[in-house]
């Protein structure tokens, strides 16, 4: 009996092969593109790929969440970037935790730098710019993110640490050259604020973007001087669809089994439902919908012509066609990110091999 099988299911299973590869590979495409890489560790909330990052090249991490950011600091991670507009409930926090490490801000109103500023601490703290995506940010083209930077300049205690952007909408894209587009327009709007600024005497020490997608494809990023990609470690079926990886590349699974079996209503059951893979539909641009793709063979990277997920409750997860009780499926997961963070450890592995298991820093409070 192999490792795997013994395995105890619903099971988060980590490929290191494949995720020191994607590693390596991405860290090399920093390295032709000329940019820094920071990866966002939101994706795998992991220390030991963490360091493992840092050891291709990393010149730092970005994070999602103070506590993520508590949890690496302590592991002796000491340049962070908090990707999130400041949480003014949360100053306080911040303040404690960059007397430790580096800490690096992101603000888009008046209203947070005024809350970093009644601290007296000194912060780095970066402009968040909407290049597209239209979540959070500031407009570029708006007079008020000029007079906002020239506020943090001049302040007496904050730093200006320099411009942040997220091609989040890279996602919505249907085509490779699709987001090639959406990339070469990210790197020109934060390129183009970055000269207004310097023209109005203001130092801009770093241009950051980053999504896998466009981070992946770019051809070239003129202008910037660092990328935060995060999902790259793991990839997972939504970026096998936009064809920024293959199969072969995805180094992030779940492996159940089949608890049930229905003929009649052709379709079989198995323990991995909302709470393993979470709830996410994956792109709308692929080629049929579904909740989770299965591997036909896993060591030669081939997804099943005809066995996928197609619905998810909280514990069971629907198959669309029936098996029989007891075997084991290996699914792809639409969204890895998410997906991580429905466990608490990997079970880490080399082929059949298990070499350990490695904690997920999912904690919030």
């Amino acid at each position: 009996m192999s490792d795997l099988e013994a395995l105890p299911t619903p099971a988060l299973l980590l490929d290191l092969d494949r995720a020191e590869r994607n590693i390596e590979r991405m860290a090399g495409r920093a390295r032709e593109l000329g940019v820094a890489l920071r990866p966002h560790v939101k994706t795998h909330k992991c220390l030991e790929l963490g360091r493992l990052q840092l050891d291709a090249g990393a010149a730092g991490i970005t994070v999602s969440t103070l506590d993520e950011a508590r949890a690496f600091a302590a592991a002796g991670f000491d340049d962070l970037t908090w990707a999130f507009p400041v949480i003014l409930s949360r100053v306080d926090e911040c303040r404690e935790l960059a007397e430790r490490v580096t800490l690096r801000l992101v603000v888009d109103s008046d209203v947070a730098v005024d809350a970093l500023e009644r601290t007296g601490a000194a912060f780095r703290v970066s402009l968040k710019v909407d290049c597209g995506y239209h979540r959070a940010g500031v407009d570029p083209g708006d007079p008020a993110a000029v007079r906002l930077v020239e506020r943090i300049a001049a302040s007496p205690t904050l730093r200006f640490d320099g411009l942040l952007s997220h091609s989040g909408h890279a996602y919505k894209c249907e085509t490779t050259e699709e987001i090639r587009r959406v990339a070469a327009a990210e790197c020109a709007v934060m390129s183009g604020l970055a000269d207004r600024l310097r023209g109005a005497g203001i130092e801009v020490p770093t241009v950051s973007v980053g999504s896998t997608p466009a981070c992946t494809l770019a051809d070239e990023m003129p202008g910037v001087t660092e990328i935060r990609p995060g999902n790259y470690v793991f990839f997972d079926y939504m970026q096998v669809v936009y064809g920024t990886c293959s199969a072969a590349d995805t180094a992030l699974s779940v492996l159940g089994s089949v608890v049930s079996s229905r003929p009649d209503l052709g379709h079989s059951v198995v323990d991995a439902g909302a709470l393993a893979l979470s709830r996410d539909p994956g792109p709308s641009s692929a080629p049929r919908p579904t909740m989770g793709e299965t591997f036909e063979s896993y060591p030669a990277a081939e997804l099943s012509p005809d066995l996928r997920l197609v619905s998810l409750s909280q514990e069971h997860g629907i198959l669309s066609r029936p098996l029989p009780v007891g075997t084991r499926v290996r699914i792809l997961p639409n969204h890895s990110c998410l997906t991580a963070a429905c466990f608490d450890e990997y079970r880490v592995v080399r082929g059949d091999r298990l070499l350990g298991r490695w904690r997920i820093h999912r904690q919030r409070s």
